[in-house]
């Protein structure tokens, strides 16, 4: 399995996990999900990958909360709106 669809997954599953809860949205952060994954900090990480997966993910009226200034880097902060 890839790491994109290793992160595609853990977003899938936080998002089916805040839905069963309740909430009305959940704010994920990309240094969290690939903490989470792994390999994160360190020289092999793929926060790149990370960001464009949670980002691929994004429907509707879900936002950006917080973005490096590059777009991609840890501090990606990405509001899904529940449910889905």
């Amino acid at each position: 399995m890839s790491f994109a669809d290793e992160c595609r997954d853990l977003i899938l599953e936080k998002l089916r996990d805040a839905e069963r809860a309740g909430l009305r949205y959940i704010d994920l952060r990309a240094g969290d999900l690939h903490t989470e994954l792994g390999d994160y900090p360190g020289p092999n990480h793929r926060m790149p990958v990370c960001c464009y997966v949670m980002r691929e993910l994004m429907k509707g009226n879900d936002e950006v909360l917080q973005e490096p200034p590059k777009g991609k880097g840890a501090n990606l902060v990405i509001r899904y709106y529940l449910p889905r």
